[in-house]
């Protein structure tokens, strides 16, 4: 972290001023382009959970979209966007998906059968027991998905540089390579390892305290 914030001060003034403006819009474009990924796949993983024979063709849909390089995907949309941050978040959004939706099926999947038939017994209709028990099983399962496209979006929305002032941190590579100042390139290589390796912690801590009852079990144990 010192090393970090010594490149910080070391870089020209004009980068320092927008520094933490680039943390932010890191921040709040690659998380919510996993929150968004999140609302999209649990849905689509409940219906393929339901229905099997649906998983492997959605999967394989999904793995394709995954596929597509980001630039690419990029440049399609300026015509529909334009130079935006929609232009960045449409695409990171696709992109969990690959990693979110197996998650949500795996996770529905090691629900035990006994757990689901005793909510059948009493009473819970398919709304109440997915929401009240098979959702908070599948929790761990989901929340290790979820970690890794968080770190994935990170990572991926520096490519948005290249359309534009909407890459966050990776502008700061961009701004390297223009005045041939490998600083900016280091510093912004170490911000995002910092600011993955903090996301992953946070959502660990989240992880914890939406299951309360995974700490209570292994104790037991």
């Amino acid at each position: 972290m010192s090393a970090l914030a010594t490149s910080v001060f070391d870089m020209p003034s004009y980068v320092q001023s927008s520094y933490v403006g680039l943390i932010l819009t890191q921040l709040e474009v690659s998380l919510g382009a996993t929150l968004a990924g999140l609302a999209i796949a649990l849905p689509i993983g409940q219906f393929c959970s339901r229905l099997p024979r649906l998983y492997p063709p959605t999967l394989g849909l999904v793995t394709l979209i995954y596929s597509i390089p980001s630039i690419a995907l990029f440049v399609l949309l300026i015509d529909y966007t334009g130079e935006s941050e929609t232009t960045v978040f449409i695409p990171l959004t696709l992109y969990t998906l690959a990693i979110l939706v197996p998650g949500v099926v795996d996770g529905i999947r090691s629900v035990p059968r006994d757990v689901l038939d005793a909510a059948d017994g009493m009473g819970y209709g398919r709304a109440r027991r997915y929401l009240a028990v098979e959702l908070p099983i599948a929790l761990p399962t989901l929340m290790a998905a979820v970690r890794v496209a968080a770190v994935s979006s990170l990572s991926l929305m520096s490519i948005g540089a290249t359309i534009g002032n909407y890459g966050g941190i990776g502008d700061l590579f961009l701004l390297g390579l223009r005045f041939f100042d490998n600083r900016l390139i280091w510093v912004g290589l170490i911000t995002l390892l910092v600011l993955s390796v903090l996301c992953d912690i946070a959502l660990r801590l989240v992880q914890r305290l939406l299951t309360p009852w995974a700490r209570s079990l292994r104790s037991i144990g």
